[in-house]
């Protein structure tokens, strides 16, 4: 998804057969020993990946069908829906091949059928991106530090092992933070922007509504509203960083940077 004239050889018919493989192939695999063949799980990933990807061809243009397929995605991920396909195995939780394989389900028809604006997609973020997401990610940390210890939010460890804070921090700069600053900055707060024609606006609901899907973030009792304003602090932040750089590039530093730092000290 983050080299550009790849993607685009998804384009049209190819897409709906490339996400319907996306979605039953790796469940197929893990059919061979690891879990037992269900064929309502089967017939419910070709299912989830038609709907994603005839969304936009099926359906008209308009704002409330777009905030319908944005609002799927936390449906599906937060909602479980991989949760009886994927059971753990061998101590492994295999549900996180679902969420992965769902990813490009839900970005690649923004990108290839809606034509959402170019976002800056992409595995590799200009110098300028660099320098606009750390400088965002320095203005965040004395903000989400003092909210998070005073929310009680954060509990401080012992500093985490080198290569797991490299980890982390790749892992959202080239997965997690990149689809989520395309879902919320990319799409969200572009769409917002674009419907009210106030920039700022669209800031402070993508912000809000970037904390509110974290209201169930384990650590605390659902609604876990300590997590959600961390979390929306850190959502402006970003949402400034793409603002400044024109480009997600920039917010998914500052994202990654401060999970990284989170993970590091506070997990």
């Amino acid at each position: 998804m983050g080299f550009r004239d790849v993607r685009e050889r998804l384009a049209g018919r190819r897409l709906l057969w490339f996400l319907l493989a996306l979605g039953v192939l790796p469940y197929l695999a893990c059919c061979f020993g690891a879990i037992e063949f269900h064929w309502l799980s089967l017939a419910s990933l070709a299912a989830l990946a038609l709907a994603a990807s005839l969304w936009f061809v099926v359906l008209p243009v308009h704002p409330l069908v777009d905030l319908a397929f944005l609002a799927m995605i936390p449906a599906v991920i937060l909602g479980g829906f991989f949760d009886s396909i994927y059971p753990v195995y061998l101590g492994q939780r295999l549900v996180t091949l679902g969420h992965v394989t769902f990813l490009p389900m839900a970005v690649l028809p923004l990108m290839l059928v809606r034509r959402v604006a170019e976002t800056g997609f992409t595995f590799a973020p200009t110098r300028t991106e660099w320098r606009i997401g750390a400088l965002q990610f320095l203005f965040f940390l004395p903000v989400g530090g003092a909210l998070g210890f005073a929310l009680r939010a954060f509990k401080p460890h012992d500093l985490a092992p080198l290569w797991k804070i490299v980890g982390t921090f790749l892992g959202f700069l080239w997965v997690i933070g990149l689809s989520e600053e395309f879902f919320f900055r990319g799409v969200l707060q572009q769409w917002i922007e674009n419907w009210t024609a106030n920039r700022l606006a669209a800031l402070v609901i993508a912000s809000a509504v970037f904390g509110a899907v974290h209201l169930g973030f384990p650590g605390f009792p659902f609604p876990n509203w300590r997590w959600a304003l961390v979390a929306g602090a850190l959502g402006w932040f970003c949402g400034r960083a793409r603002n400044q750089a024109g480009g997600i590039g920039a917010s998914t530093v500052t994202h990654a940077l401060a999970v990284a730092v989170w993970r590091a000290f506070l997990g």
